[in-house]
């Protein structure tokens, strides 16, 4: 098993998403069908022959690609696939949509993630509690089957305030809500699915505990993931 002191963050990155791409094909093959429990995180170690914080990084993203769902107690289980990503769904004006989108999302790593970075180190603790607290709006709404997107932009906008560069906060109210993609689309299944949302919550977590931490590095990762999960998932709309 790796040893994530000995392992550096871009190839715990490439170690997750080997076990990340291994499940996924054991999903949506049939090879693990709805209700079938995963390997636990002791058996994955040994599986892949990585560490326990690779095996949770990989979980996380399957979890917010809805493939996946945990239950306190008891492991994570295949959940019920959502239908995919399909033009025959989407209402033509999102279609028209989705190469703003993909740019938009593009412009926000760029920025966000040497935000995340900045606000790492220069967070205050009033404003480390406003970036927790607008996770815990969300979450709140997510539970309560409430509209999240105005709760997710106010998590991205609370860490461009927390840099203290009017630029930063500037760039990122430019947008307001349109920024987060799912606003644009609302007749996507995922815009509702609870484990999809709490997915993006938990997302959202890795990137505080690295703001709280003051840790620039891992902000800056936990942030570019966040991203790169997103524009994976609306890119697929583009095929």
């Amino acid at each position: 098993m790796n040893n994530d002191g000995k392992v550096g963050p871009h190839r715990r990155q490439r170690l997750a998403q080997t076990v990340i791409e291994t499940l996924r094909d054991r999903i949506t093959t049939g090879d693990l069908t709805e209700g079938d429990q995963l390997p636990t995180e002791i058996q994955l170690e040994s599986e892949f022959g990585v560490s326990r914080t690779v095996v949770r990084e990989a979980i996380a993203e399957l979890r917010a690609g809805g493939l996946v769902t945990p239950v306190q107690g008891k492991g994570v289980f295949v959940a019920r696939q959502q239908p995919g990503f399909r033009h025959a769904s989407l209402t033509p004006r999102e279609i028209k949509s989705i190469p703003e989108t993909l740019e938009l999302l593009e412009f926000r790593i760029a920025v966000e993630v040497e935000a995340a970075a900045i606000s790492a180190y220069r967070r205050s603790p009033h404003q480390e509690e406003a970036i927790r607290a607008a996770n815990q709006q969300m979450v709140a709404e997510i539970q309560a089957g409430n509209p999240t997107v105005d709760a997710d932009f106010a998590f991205h906008l609370a860490i461009a305030q927390a840099t203290d560069n009017r630029y930063y906060i500037e760039s990122i109210s430019r947008f307001g809500a349109r920024s987060i993609p799912r606003s644009q689309f609302p007749t996507l299944p995922d815009t509702s699915n609870v484990d999809y949302l709490m997915g993006i919550a938990a997302e959202h977590d890795r990137i505080i505990e690295a703001i709280a931490d003051q840790d620039p590095d891992t902000a800056r990762i936990a942030m570019r993931d966040h991203l790169l999960n997103s524009q994976k998932r609306y890119r697929r709309l583009a095929r």
